[in-house]
């Protein structure tokens, strides 16, 4: 039953029933599953605020371009002539969109509907991920994730008893689909020989601490737990990157709906402030 068990508990199953170890698989897969969701809750909890305010700013200026400046442009058409530059470029574009306000809206609607479904393909969001992965400070902390998430599942398999080149395979369809090809190069080269820690570090797929902690779990013989470690360490690490990066986009956000907003409102009343100051 594929939809309702992932492969990965199955695999987690199938390797306790060799092992007997059934009660203390199922305690590993649900300590997975609960580090899994808080990582994803302080994602989602962290977005969720910069989305309000973007949503509201955009109903704002909304309401503005497409209710407000259209009746100021009737009011000010007469007197367009002495009108700043700025003032009569806002009302001109608030004209247009009064006039044709329907047809932009369902040319934007198609254009929604078209990018909805352009990201529901699997090589849509693919495309958008590697875009994503191009911003220097975000692209860098997406792949820590990616990272930890792949050492995660690796050391859960493995402290299962599945082998090392298995668990690894095994987490191959976590990754984003192009660090697919990396992690598939490590694991040639493990076959050969090639210490874990040196294969992963070589196909890009672990950091200088990463390497550090898998060398120590290799001469130890604990690469699950070690794995497990490492995977702790990267996630407090995003969920800093997180809290820094929501602490700082918050006020820079709010401080530019608030500009956009007072900017449209000063370019509206700016004829009425010249027309007060005409008439002392």
């Amino acid at each position: 039953m594929p939809r309702q068990f992932s492969p990965l508990y199955v695999a987690t199953i199938k390797s306790a029933e060799r092992t007997g170890s059934m009660k203390e698989a199922l305690g590993r897969y649900i300590a997975y599953q609960e580090e899994i969701e808080r990582v994803r809750k302080k994602i989602v909890s962290a977005t969720i605020y910069p989305a309000i305010l973007c949503a509201v700013g955009a109903l704002v200026i909304g309401f503005l371009v497409l209710y407000v400046v259209p009746r100021f442009a009737g009011v000010y058409q007469d007197m367009s002539a002495t009108l700043p530059f700025f003032s009569r470029a806002l009302l001109s574009f608030g004209s247009f969109m009064g006039s044709y306000g329907w047809l932009i809206g369902l040319l934007a609607l198609a254009l929604f509907t078209l990018c909805g479904w352009y990201l529901s393909r699997p090589e849509g969001r693919s495309k958008l991920n590697l875009q994503i992965w191009k911003v220097p400070a975000v692209g860098a902390r997406m792949k820590v994730y990616q990272l930890a998430r792949l050492y995660r599942t690796a050391g859960m398999l493995m402290d299962a008893g599945i082998p090392a080149l298995r668990a690894l395979g095994m987490c191959r369809d976590l990754l984003a689909a192009h660090l697919r090809p990396q992690l598939r190069i490590s694991e040639r080269e493990i076959e050969r020989g090639v210490k874990m820690s040196a294969a992963l570090a070589a196909a890009g797929l672990a950091t200088p601490v990463a390497a550090r902690m898998m060398a120590v779990g290799e001469r130890g013989g604990e690469m699950g737990r070690m794995f497990s470690e490492i995977a702790r360490f990267h996630d407090d690490e995003v969920a800093r990157f997180i809290d820094i990066f929501t602490r700082a986009f918050e006020p820079i956000l709010m401080t530019v709906l608030g500009a956009s907003v007072g900017l449209v409102v000063v370019l509206m009343y700016m004829p009425i402030f010249e027309l007060a100051g005409a008439i002392r």
